[in-house]
């Protein structure tokens, strides 16, 4: 078999001085096609079978060079393992799903936010995205063809069909039954703009994601109180000095962490005087850290201050000693539950690098903040809403002005309340790389979010092991990136609250007290109990909202007489993506003998 036509030659035999390359390459591929040359070279080899799984694109933007050059590494293991004999099949597929299709259907649409999706309807957004995320598939075929790469286009796969959903529902029952599934409140990455969190791992996998930014950070004196302790007593009247580079997250405040370890000392203030907008003092922060603040201490210098110190205490001691909130905003311990917050709390993640020594916590807007406080049965407040606007709690207060405003451009008005309360010791500008979605290219937040999680961390020790049997090229991914990203794997967050994706398969119960729980892996099973299956307006088979979301059911077993009906999230669009070597081939419902 030849994979080359011959060269015609001139008429007197010789060859063109000037041969027209592009020309010479459509001769050649205008042969493979007549040929069928590339299903030949698959049909040849009935011997081992060398799997081949190509990351697929979204068709609903254009290619381009770093297309290109990807798609020749690809081409080139691909017909390597051909010449050494192996059956490479390499069936091309494509990615429709997730918000990426989200946000192009609605800026065609001439959309901005959600709520004009739910007003528009569910069912006609999902007909647009669907529409649109095909849109450039012949010009993508196109480009694959030209570039001289063998793939197979005849029998690609789209993760928008039924037959890939049903395959990814199942192995979200797979995961259910194995009870490494969950539904938990924990604080994620969160896109304000797009109103969605982001998994940890989305923060790692664009070079644009992390960027310089520039952040106002304050340093604020929290009073001590009066308590039992021999430490409360002797601190109560003392301000203890907390840092932070997010002054949004302060009307949130519930308790300050310290490291256990660590020497905190008091000074009184200094006989040069501190602002009028800070408090008069004494001050209890690191002693590390003394030196650094010093002047704004009322001290010339930090020797100054080290010598007015007057005591010390570990972090150790300092545990439980308990403060008076920034603001009265959640202080109804019967209506928020937060009768164990505002006292400070040890913390081995706490450092002397910068700040005080003393980190500020924010249960709702830390990952760590929120670990610490729930140990300590302190509750999680959201005082934002889905676009990260304050809600209407500080209307009363002297918060006022921040309802309804962005939380980054609330930081200017709460400094200012701050200041104006005497509660301010330092104010400064502050430039660190900061993550922004990738998609969007907003600066994110993190936010509190229920979300459907995979739990990772019962398996993450027999991933660490697998990866020692896997022969990376180049090898140093084994230990390094990938070796490094398995060993700090976190729990996975897999919902998102969108529209366009495949559904979260759940079914719980609306009854107040009841906890019952339904999850199906398959329409077989969806027939079996609602009776019917969820069906377009078509009459088709069809997983995507709103037509499961029409699946419900009285529960018998509820005494509330609560209905079963489907969590509204979808799933990231990377569960997608994770299933795609068996939902490519409609595994189990297909192909089982074969995959």
């Amino acid at each position: 078999m030849s994979f080359y036509p011959k060269v015609t030659t001139d008429p007197t035999g010789s060859t063109p001085a000037s041969p027209r390359f592009p020309d010479l390459e459509k001769r050649v591929l205008e042969y493979w096609k007549n040929d069928d040359t590339f299903q030949a070279s698959i049909d040849q080899r009935e011997g081992e079978e060398f799997v081949f799984y190509d990351g697929p694109p979204f068709a609903n933007g254009l290619p381009h060079y770093g297309h290109l050059l990807t798609g020749y590494v690809k081409d080139l293991v691909a017909r390597y393992q051909t010449q050494r004999g192996k059956r490479v099949e390499r069936r091309f597929g494509w990615d429709t799903h997730g918000l990426p299709a989200e946000l192009e259907a609605m800026k065609q649409l001439g959309m901005t936010d959600k709520k004009q999706i739910e007003a528009m309807g569910i069912d006609k957004f999902n007909d647009a995205c669907r529409t649109s995320v095909m849109k450039y598939a012949d010009e993508w075929k196109q480009y694959v063809n030209r570039q001289a790469r063998w793939v197979d286009f005849e029998n690609d796969y789209k993760t928008l069909n039924v037959e890939f959903m049903e395959s990814v529902i199942w192995a979200f029952k797979q995961l259910s039954d194995k009870d490494l599934t969950y539904k938990g409140f924990r604080v994620l990455p969160y896109c304000w703009k797009d109103e969605t969190p982001l998994s940890n791992h989305e923060l790692r996998m664009d070079d644009d994601v992390y960027k310089n930014r520039q952040d106002q950070t304050v340093t604020v004196g929290f009073t001590i109180l009066a308590g039992e302790t021999e430490a409360s007593k002797e601190l109560a009247g003392v301000q203890a000095l907390a840092w932070t580079t997010t002054p949004w997250t302060l009307p949130t405040n519930a308790a300050l962490a310290v490291h256990p370890s660590i020497d905190y000392v008091v000074v009184p203030a200094g006989e040069a005087g501190v602002k009028a907008s800070a408090a008069a003092g004494p001050f209890l922060l690191s002693r590390d850290l003394l030196g650094s603040y010093a002047k704004d201490l009322g001290y010339k210098d930090a020797k100054e201050a080290a010598a007015a110190i007057t005591a010390s205490y570990t972090g150790e001691q300092l545990a439980g000693v308990r403060y008076q909130p920034l603001w009265d905003t959640y202080t109804d311990t019967e209506k928020y539950g937060t009768e164990n917050a505002w006292q400070i709390l040890t913390a081995d993640y706490v450092t002397v690098a910068d700040g005080t020594g003393i980190v500020h916590q924010a249960p709702a807007y830390g990952e760590d903040d929120q670990k610490v406080c729930e140990e300590h049965g302190i509750p999680v407040i959201l005082s934002v809403d889905e676009g990260a606007k304050f809600l209407p709690v500080f209307g009363n207060g002297p918060l006022a002005e921040i309802v309804g405003v962005q939380v980054f451009d609330a930081n200017k008005t709460i400094t200012n309340v701050l200041k104006d309360e005497a509660k301010l010791i330092k104010q400064a500008s502050y430039e660190h790389s900061y993550p922004h979605c990738w998609r969007c290219r907003t600066p994110l937040i993190y936010r509190a979010i229920s979300s459907w999680y995979v739990e990772v961390s019962k398996f993450k020790d027999r991933m660490v092991e697998l990866n020692e049997q896997i022969n990376w090229i180049p090898g140093n991914v084994k230990h390094g990136q990938f070796g490094k990203w398995l060993e700090n794997a976190r729990d996975w967050s897999i919902s998102r609250n969108r529209y366009w994706g495949s559904p979260i398969p759940v079914w719980e119960c609306t009854g107040a007290e009841c906890e019952h729980r339904e999850v199906f892996g398959s329409l077989q099973e969806m027939q079996n109990f609602f009776g019917r299956l969820p069906v377009n307006h078509e009459g088709q088979p069809d997983l995507h909202r709103p037509f499961i979301d029409e699946l419900t059911k009285a529960h018998e077993g509820c005494a509330e007489g609560g209905t079963l009906k489907r969590v509204e999230d979808v799933l990231d669009v990377w569960f997608d993506s994770g299933s795609m070597p068996y939902a490519q081939v409609h595994y189990p419902f297909n192909n089982q003998e074969w995959f």
